[in-house]
């Protein structure tokens, strides 16, 4: 498939500007972007396709970048013959298998050698597939132990973490995921998460500052940051220099860009102007589409970035 920026079937309150964003669109369709560059969480964009599949839908819509979940389903030699094809970068893997990765969490200190084990067999992972970022989750509470003493787990966890991720080359990014939405819609019939322990930016942005490693930065997914604080403009701005990647979501619902209350052309503004250098990750379900509802963020970045 084509890799070029395909016909936009975006909202009709964007078409309008769209055509005044043509540098932004060219920059991107030659591979360099003005502002933030864009990628693509393909399993709940794209359901039911190969990942292989997935991919050619990905470089048709004219994103740069694609994200997936569990890299031990897939041939890395088949995958990077395919993304190559396609001039398309892998930006990040799993580290620890999920919101709840039981026994390999990182609340916990009795299960510190788990977590260390896992993310050496991902950092492997990020070699064969040639990304250099690792998503990484703290795991849900442990009752039986204090806030305090979870969060001193998790800084041992990361420090040691960093030191195998520094040697590879790969930065661990951290997530925090909110606990108040009812339905996780990227898993409407599973467990909602309400019981995840990091839940919010400052204790993130605290975990990372004690942590003090270079190849330890934040997931900031702004889906779950509106949930349980709202206030993206400030957040950005005070701690861009601890996010190395960024997830979208609109809300409720976790749809795409401008079906919800969150101001994206503001918000990736901010974003831009900030200088952040690294990816917008498309983590949606969609509601318009797969295809149009990509066009449709696309188009809103090109146009925050003017």
């Amino acid at each position: 498939m084509s890799a070029s920026t395909p016909k936009s079937n975006a909202p009709a309150r964007f078409g309008r500007r769209a055509a005044l964003a043509l540098p932004f669109a060219a920059a991107m369709a030659g591979g360099r972007a003005a502002g933030p560059k864009l990628s693509v969480r393909v399993e709940p964009i794209f359901p039911g396709l190969s990942l292989p599949e997935q991919l050619e839908r990905v470089a048709e819509a004219g994103y740069q970048g694609f994200e997936f979940g569990d890299w031990r389903a897939q041939d890395a030699a088949r995958i990077n013959a395919v993304k190559r094809k396609l001039n398309l970068e892998c930006v990040c893997l799993v580290g620890n298998r999920g919101v709840n990765p039981k026994g390999m969490g990182l609340c916990d200190a009795a299960e510190r050698e788990g977590f260390l084990a896992e993310i050496a067999a991902s950092l492997e992972a990020a070699r064969c597939f040639e990304t250099r970022m690792l998503v990484v989750l703290t795991g849900y509470k442990v009752p039986r132990l204090s806030r305090d003493q979870q969060k001193a787990s998790i800084v041992e966890g990361l420090k040691r973490g960093a030191e195998l991720a520094a040697r590879a080359g790969v930065t661990l990014i951290v997530e925090p995921i909110n606990t108040l939405a009812e339905v996780e819609p990227l898993n409407p019939t599973g467990d909602n998460h309400a019981d995840y322990f990091l839940d919010t930016t400052a204790e993130a942005v605290e975990i990372i500052r004690r942590v003090d490693s270079p190849f330890v930065k934040i997931l900031y997914d702004l889906y779950h940051a509106q949930i349980m604080e709202g206030n993206l403009t400030e957040t950005i701005r005070r701690n861009i220099g601890h996010f190395a990647h960024i997830h979208v979501a609109d809300v409720p619902g976790r749809h795409e860009p401008g079906t919800g209350e969150i101001n994206f052309h503001h918000v990736f503004s901010v974003v831009a102007g900030t200088g952040y250098g690294g990816y917008l990750g498309m983590e949606y379900v969609p509601k318009s589409g797969a295809m149009a509802s990509l066009a449709a963020a696309k188009e809103i970045a090109s146009l925050a970035v003017r």
